[in-house]
């Protein structure tokens, strides 16, 4: 009796503790609505599928402008400030001491952001652009000028554009929150633009907003996660991906992602990012080394200039030819995926940046991860594109079991295959873990009114928000698909690019500062 009240009375002071140190007005709306995503996707799937494909379709028509404009923008942006006197400004001061070292600052950066995606992505996607080239393109499909123009997209879709969304917002919180002092909220990022009485009258919304879109995003990408993962599974035991085997994968992936995020930034996070990128490393050689090695480096060659010719009119293909679907399909997709994360990333990434110059900054977290990403796609898309030109059967695996057995199909064809799945199958684990690692820390941190006190409220918000992203994606992923994981990017992505089109006012304003008042950002905050 007595043991049965002291723990009744341990329960409630924890729960106190929760109630008492969370953001109500930031947690609730974003987690109720994710609630009740979970409870009409269950009760009438049809019916939220109807929905969210009624929103979705609401977003493509009338915001794929933006999408594309703002994005290209973040990259000017970013080059301009490479150039410019913000660029030599210590993050955190003259005297800040960085917080990692630089293999795990870029091991981090490269493993929570894209490094998911790049692993569904890689093999499936120029197959889509190699079968169904753009009609404004005038390209014939299943050519060599598809196959170009598909390498070519994969280096448009996961190099440059995608981290400079990353990375603004980033730098924006990093010099914010350490150089001017502000508070750990992503409303903090608009208070160069609009002031800091403004911003902090914004910030519950503000972070709302950004919980949601974070929320989509991370679906969206475990979604992918749970398909790589469940095809590889299919494929060693030569069964089917099937609702049940993805629910599997899906609370696994949620269940050590939780557990990692729990142990903290440098014992889960760390560790794990800088074990992914030594084995990514790895596997691209390998692959890279048994494929037709001399092909891929001339097709990426030749695809990187055709990226940089084409930089321009390929970022604004859904301004230039609105009625042409694949923009919107897939490169609007894609900045909205992007964007969805970006709000949370920034917290994150500008948190572990402290005492690194801002030009260290961007060559950490734009330059050498775009680097890598074109490296990547050069061999993966690249193997993929060079043997369909000869080999219809990728096509085909793709109508008939779906984008996840394409990787696998590839390692098929190359010698030590089957140690080549169980390494990839080991890898993607190991990153969506990781991403969602860093994300879920991001978010409970977020949640709080303190991020730095209370660890029983920061690990309650984990398990909680981990959990119901992870029923999403399950829902997504097994009954929609990959329209389903589509879908989740651009409601996600909507409230985001909001959020990130202000926040790159607040960025230009900070490099004007940096041309007339350089002292006020030079601080020595830490």
């Amino acid at each position: 009796m007595i043991k049965r009240l002291s723990l009744k009375l341990i329960s409630k002071t924890y729960l106190s503790e929760i109630i008492k140190s969370i953001r109500v007005g930031v947690f609730l709306p974003p987690f109720a609505l994710l609630g009740l995503s979970v409870i009409a996707s269950a009760k009438d799937p049809q019916s939220f599928f109807d929905v969210s494909a009624t929103l979705n379709n609401f977003i493509l028509d009338n915001f794929s402008g933006w999408f594309s404009i703002a994005s290209l923008l973040m990259v000017v942006l970013s080059i301009l400030i490479f150039f410019s006197p913000l660029a030599s400004i210590r993050i955190g001061g003259p005297d800040a001491s960085p917080l990692l070292s630089p293999f795990r600052w870029l091991s981090i950066t490269l493993c929570t952001t894209t490094a998911t995606g790049m692993l569904f992505w890689a093999c499936a996607e120029p197959l889509f652009h190699f079968s169904a080239p753009p009609l404004a393109m005038g390209i014939a499909d299943q050519s060599p000028e598809a196959m170009m123009f598909a390498l070519s997209t994969m280096f448009m879709h996961w190099s440059f554009t995608p981290f400079a969304i990353y990375t603004v917002p980033a730098l924006t919180f990093a010099l914010v929150f350490y150089n001017l002092h502000g508070r750990f909220s992503i409303s903090s990022c608009l208070s160069p633009l609009l002031g800091s009485n403004n911003a902090i009258q914004l910030g519950g919304g503000v972070d709302a907003l950004s919980l949601f879109a974070i929320c989509s995003g991370m679906a969206a990408s475990l979604g992918t996660g749970a398909l790589v993962l469940s095809g590889g599974v299919a494929t060693l035991s030569n069964h089917t991906v099937t609702p049940l085997l993805l629910g599997l994968v899906t609370l696994a992936i949620v269940c050590c992602f939780v557990v990692s995020s729990l142990s903290g930034l440098q014992r889960g996070i760390a560790r794990l990012s800088g074990l992914n990128t030594v084995f990514f490393v790895c596997i691209a050689l390998m692959v890279l080394f048994y494929g037709p090695s001399k092909a891929l480096v001339q097709n990426g060659g030749n695809a990187l200039i055709e990226y940089a010719t084409q930089f321009v009119p390929r970022s604004l293909i859904s301004v230039l030819h609105p009625d042409d679907s694949w923009g919107k399909s897939w490169t609007v997709f894609y900045w909205a995926n992007w964007l969805a994360w970006a709000p949370i990333i920034a917290l994150f990434l500008g948190k572990i940046a402290r005492g690194y110059t801002v030009r260290q900054f961007l060559i950490v977290n734009l330059l050498f991860p775009a680097i890598f990403s074109i490296a990547w796609m050069s061999i993966f898309s690249g193997s993929v594109l060079h043997l369909s030109l000869t080999d219809g059967s990728f096509l085909t695996l793709l109508h008939e079991q779906g984008a996840e057995s394409i990787i696998y199909a590839l390692f098929d064809t190359l010698p030590q295959s089957g140690l080549l799945q169980v390494l990839f199958i080991f890898i993607a684990f190991l990153a969506y873990v990781t991403a969602a690692d860093s994300n879920t820390e991001a978010i409970a941190s977020l949640c709080m009114k303190d991020e730095e006190q209370s660890p029983v409220t920061k690990n309650a918000m984990k398990v909680i928000w981990g959990t119901g992203i992870g029923g999403i994606a399950w829902f997504m992923t097994a009954f929609v698909g990959i329209d389903g994981i589509k879908m989740m990017s651009n409601l996600g992505g909507l409230p985001a690019l909001i959020i990130i089109t202000a926040t790159m006012g607040s960025l230009t304003i900070l490099l004007y500062r940096s041309y007339t008042t350089p002292k006020s950002l030079a601080s020595n905050a830490y």
